[in-house]
């Protein structure tokens, strides 16, 4: 496999994933007290929103890559 049809593929599962989650979602976790062993934390979720625009880019990008890495090979 070449490697243009290695990051087609790799933009299209990118694409894909984008546009499904439509944002990736983390937790962060900070410490309040911590007076001996008595300790508190809080969880704070933080979500970094991702565009269906750029899905749609990788998509569309990763399938020209494929398409060109596949007419190449002939």
């Amino acid at each position: 496999m070449k490697p243009i049809m290695i990051v087609g593929v790799f933009l299209i599962v990118l694409g894909v994933v984008a546009l499904v989650y439509q944002g990736i979602t983390y937790t962060s976790r900070k410490k309040i007290i911590d007076i001996g062993p008595i300790q508190a934390t809080h969880d704070t979720k933080k979500t970094i929103p991702l565009s269906p625009l750029v899905g749609g880019v990788a998509l569309a990008g990763g399938i020209v890559l494929v398409i060109m890495g596949a007419k190449n090979k002939r």
